[in-house]
């Protein structure tokens, strides 16, 4: 699995098999169930994950109890809660496998100490989250700019992959819908 990594990384930076070798130790790998959670709402959040296979997707539930999904990740897509990681904070929000999936794993003081070891990985992850952030923005302008049909519309043609993989209610989840609002949606357009 860790040919995946190295083709990943091959997109952004110039890594040799030897810098590669030495790269790989600071992280682990880790092999996750369906529906298996990998970190907890109130949990410190010291993990940033990479996935190699499957499907992880990052939640909170609101004070009503209802469950939001806030992001998916998918075969070489990072997730973690950027903001708790980075000052090693309680974490807002719930990380699980949608699907069995096979990850790699970077501690906060790992990723610090790789960043200084090997600066090429400085400028990788500088790539990674400027990706991760035009994403983001561009979801929140989803948001506001689509009618709901639209905006899972926009969802089906610009991930279709996603489509055939998650179960609609998480897909629900992640656009702000409910599961029956989804299923209405779906019949309205194939009729």
């Amino acid at each position: 699995m860790s040919h995946i990594f190295k083709k990943h990384l091959e997109k952004f930076i110039e890594i040799s098999d030897e810098e590669f070798q030495e790269v790989l130790p600071y992280f682990t790998q880790a092999h996750l169930k369906k529906k298996e959670t990998i970190m907890e709402k109130g949990q410190i959040c010291n993990y940033h994950y990479f996935v190699l296979e499957g499907c992880l997707r990052k939640f909170f539930i609101n004070d009503k109890g209802v469950e939001h999904t806030t992001e998916f990740a998918i075969e070489t897509w990072w997730i973690t809660d950027n903001i708790a990681y980075e000052h090693l904070l309680q974490s807002e929000f719930s990380i699980q496998a949608v699907e069995r999936s096979e990850i790699l794993m970077i501690s906060h003081a790992a990723q610090e100490e790789l960043l200084t070891m090997h600066p090429k990985m400085e400028r990788y992850f500088r790539f990674v989250y400027q990706r991760a952030y035009a994403a983001s923005q561009m979801r929140i302008k989803y948001l506001y700019d689509y009618t709901r049909e639209e905006l899972y519309l926009h969802f089906c043609k610009k991930h279709p992959y996603f489509i055939q993989r998650i179960p609609q209610y998480l897909i629900a989840s992640f656009l702000g819908f409910t599961p029956e609002y989804l299923s209405e949606l779906r019949r309205k357009m194939l009729s």
